[in-house]
């Protein structure tokens, strides 16, 4: 397992015997760490990142040796030019801000997108990609990605490695679609996103947020089976995954028995005597809520004149990671929020707020957590925030800290949770008091509400809450990805791959052994082999371009169509889902085409000859309750339309907003079917549709017709090509492929079902676009074109013979 982060997991100092060498440690406290935990005995885990120390090129070889022999880590040297646009720039400048709802609205606020910032990122996100390629066994080793600096690296490994296993854990909140959309080079990270196997996020709501991006901007649907989330991407299935992160038990635990834990828990004991004290540990940045939180003390203190002299905020306020006048901001509101309230509330030997603003041991917060009665946290946005967490570890203590502060071992432990509803792990907390850090009155609501808890619901919540914890630590969450990951992964071996696109639109298409592109050299060689060809082709999205503003066939296609019907070996159907009308106008001009209309409802074999029905159907009563229904949802749904037909009634959605009109197109596909029941019709949903027709029309009906009349006119065919786009194309697939082997068709048929677009089909074969399907039929045109004057060579050189 490589796993790669923005830093590697480990300390490094110069050594104070003179030499000056470099010295490393291992960073107990670095999640990329502690997750090994997780992994078991049998995985090697390889680390890829930047060392927090700048390193000078001269001794960087011996430095990178060193730390792959000892550390099993690959250091990743960034020239620290480009780190600074990287990691101040684009990171937390941009990514950052936006990623926790904030928009640059104005110059002062920072953020506005830099295009010299994003061309950093990616350099940086390449030379990762350098590292890791430099230890990878592609076949046999899992990559994990870690958080929001290196999202476009996935396509980076991709591209070099088609069949890479490849994992990616965003540790920061993903915004909502109107956020994300507002970002430049949101389709690139998006894309390059899904060149990962598995995708992790913290709760559903930023996983919801993610799929939502990509079906606005990318115009990709999710499917859940059998629980898993997963998107199609090019053949492709991206699955999600949605676990929060726990924490290090075992670290924790090995704190709270050190003996300068407990003699800082007497010291605390002491100090706040008579005292309840309420703990709030954030870094100093803007979305933490820290102010919010003093505010709300504040409240607390002038609503509750009891409180004071009796209740004590200590309020851990860690160094902020970024840089900015933002930071500088936050920090000058803090301390002048600290000093107002201590002026107003405090006397001698009692400070209502307590700011601890210097670096603190890990031992002396873990103090904090032990002594304090309930735990604050008011971000107003915060990816995951393993504070409360640690909290509740704390409180559970062990004998020793029990003995300190005077407690029964037996009687069950307590503690309360105050925690914005804005922050990851809220919604694993179930007995938290939930509030909105932005309600300073509910803040301080909630604070007076956790200090009047009855005792034995303190140590109810309290139960609840640790049993939660210490199941769901962070080994169980690595554990838990790596299976997702080997499951994500298991079809790579047996897939046909190859990469399209250049820079970050690369993508991996991805493809069943058995499902491969038509070649045109291939299918021109059975055509020219054979004498009685059937040709079905769908109309819309296969001879039309999906996406045209024109929706009528152009003269191109008409001519291979005229062409193709012009050679007698042939029968050619044009198969759509328009009506009579519409089908009749846009072929006109080719008299010997067969058309079927309406999904094959109506059938014309050729121009001279009057339409008829591929079934008897005379009622068609549904459509006054159907039509009534479609109308309700036409109104309600912006941008929808009814399309009538002789025999079918069709409520088409392209036009809405793709969420909305998905939603609304389920409830109408239910509505429908619970009106109809009892009618002989038959209600489907397709691509932006949902239609209601005659039970039994499709499109096979019309394969099937063909293929029965071609034998009775002693045309056995020989050749069958069927290409279509969609859900109602594969009813001729089906049909098709079922007839080999039967009378219907000739022994040695050459049958070839062709689907558009590389999708899961019944199809054996796919073109990629309408340009693709037209230069196929030029060939078939051309080979006909080359049969034609290759007979009429002979002819003419028979009849020179026959005179002489």
């Amino acid at each position: 397992m490589i796993i790669v982060g923005n830093q590697l997991p480990l300390r490094a100092h110069r050594s104070s015997d003179g030499s000056g060498e470099w010295c490393f440690s291992w960073d107990e406290d670095s999640l990329l760490l502690q997750l090994k935990d997780g992994l078991g005995e049998d995985v090697e885990v390889l680390y890829v990142g930047c060392l927090r120390e700048q390193i000078d090129p001269s001794e960087q070889d011996d430095v990178a040796q060193t730390l792959l022999e000892t550390f099993k880590c690959v250091p990743a040297f960034i020239p620290p030019e480009l780190f600074s646009k990287f990691y101040h720039g684009f990171c937390k400048q941009q990514l950052w801000p936006l990623f926790h709802y904030m928009l640059p609205l104005s110059p002062d606020l920072g953020g506005r997108f830099d295009r010299s910032l994003w061309q950093a990122y990616v350099s940086v996100n390449k030379i990762f990609a350098d590292k890791v390629m430099e230890v990878i066994t592609p076949d046999e080793d899992f990559v994990w990605v870690h958080d929001y600096h290196l999202m476009v690296l996935p396509t980076f490994l991709r591209k070099r490695f088609n069949r890479v296993k490849l994992g990616f854990f965003l540790h920061s909140p993903f915004p909502s679609s109107e956020i994300y959309r507002t970002l430049p080079v949101r389709d690139e990270l998006l894309r390059a996103l899904l060149n990962s196997d598995l995708i992790g996020f913290h709760t559903f709501d930023y996983a919801r947020h993610f799929l939502s991006c990509c079906s606005r901007m990318l115009g990709l649907a999710y499917q859940s089976k059998r629980g898993y989330i997963g998107l199609e991407y090019y053949g492709r299935t991206v699955s999600i995954k949605i676990l929060p992160v726990g924490i290090h038990m075992g670290q924790l635990l090995s704190v709270l028995n050190l003996p300068e834990t407990d003699s800082r828990v007497a010291e605390l004991r002491d100090q706040f005597r008579g005292q309840t004290v309420l703990l709030g540990v954030d870094d100093m940045d803007i979305f933490k809520g820290i102010s919010l939180k003093l505010l709300a003390m504040e409240q607390l203190l002038t609503q509750h004149p009891d409180k004071r002299g009796k209740v004590v905020l200590v309020q851990i306020a860690n160094p902020a990671r970024g840089r900015g006048r933002d930071v500088q901001e936050v920090q000058s509101e803090t301390y002048a929020t600290v000093t107002r309230i201590n002026e107003t509330f405090g006397r001698p030997g009692y400070h209502p707020v307590v700011l601890i603003d210097t670096p603190l041991q890990f031992y002396e917060r873990i103090a904090y957590y032990v002594i304090a009665e309930c735990c604050l946290v008011t971000a107003v946005r915060d990816g995951m925030n393993l504070i409360p967490y640690e909290y509740i570890i704390c409180r559970q203590g062990n004998e020793k800290l029990d003995e300190t502060l005077g407690l029964n071992p037996s009687t069950p432990k307590k503690s309360m949770l105050v925690v914005s509803e804005f922050i990851g792990c809220s919604p694993s907390l179930s007995g938290a008091i939930r509030v909105n850090p932005w309600n300073i009155d509910a803040v301080a609501e909630a604070m007076e509400s956790a200090l009047i808890v009855p005792e034995p619901e303190k140590q109810m919540r309290h139960e609840k809450h640790y049993r939660y914890v210490s199941t769901h630590d962070v080994a169980y969450w690595a554990h838990s990805f790596l299976q997702d990951l080997e499951r994500a992964c298991r079809d790579h071996v047996r897939r046909r791959c190859w990469g399209i696109g250049f820079g970050l639109g690369f993508r991996v298409i991805a493809l069943d052994p058995n499902f491969r592109k038509l070649s045109v050299e291939h299918i021109v060689s059975a055509y020219k082999r054979t004498k009685n060809r059937a040709i079905l082709l769908d109309c819309d999205g296969t001879m039309i371009l999906q996406s045209s503003i024109s929706t009528t066939p152009n003269t191109e296609a008409i001519g291979i169509l005229n062409n193709l019907c012009g050679d007698p070996k042939n029968v050619v159907f044009v198969v759509s889902g328009k009506d009579k009308k519409t089908v009749t106008e846009w072929f006109s001009s080719c008299e010997k085409l067969g058309i079927a209309a309406e999904h094959g409802y109506f059938l014309r074999p050729s121009h001279d000859v009057e339409w008829e029905t591929c079934l008897p159907v005379t009622d068609f009563d549904w459509k006054q309750i159907a039509e009534p229904v479609m109308k309700l949802y036409t109104e309600t749904t912006d941008g929808s339309f009814i399309e009538t037909k002789e025999s079918a009634l069709v409520w088409n959605y392209q036009y809405a907003d793709p969420d909305f009109g998905s939603c609304q197109a389920k409830e109408l596909l239910d509505h429908l079917e619970s009106v109809l029941a009892n009618e002989p019709v038959s209600v489907k949903s397709g691509q932006h549709i949902v239609e209601v027709k005659p039970q039994g029309v499709n499109k096979g009906l019309v394969a099937e017709r063909l293929l029965v009349t071609m034998r009775q006119k002693g045309m056995l065919p020989d050749f069958v090509l069927c290409i279509g786009d969609d859900r109602s194309d594969e009813d001729m697939f089906e049909v098709i492929m079922r007839a080999k082997g039967l009378p219907s068709l000739s022994p040695v048929a050459e049958v070839f079902a062709c689907t558009v677009g590389r999708k899961p089909s019944k199809a054996k074969y796919y073109l990629e676009d309408t340009t693709d399907i037209l230069r196929m039929l030029q060939g078939l045109v051309t080979a006909s074109e080359q049969a034609a004057r290759s007979a009429s060579h002979v002819a003419s050189t028979r009849v020179i013979i026959d005179r002489e």
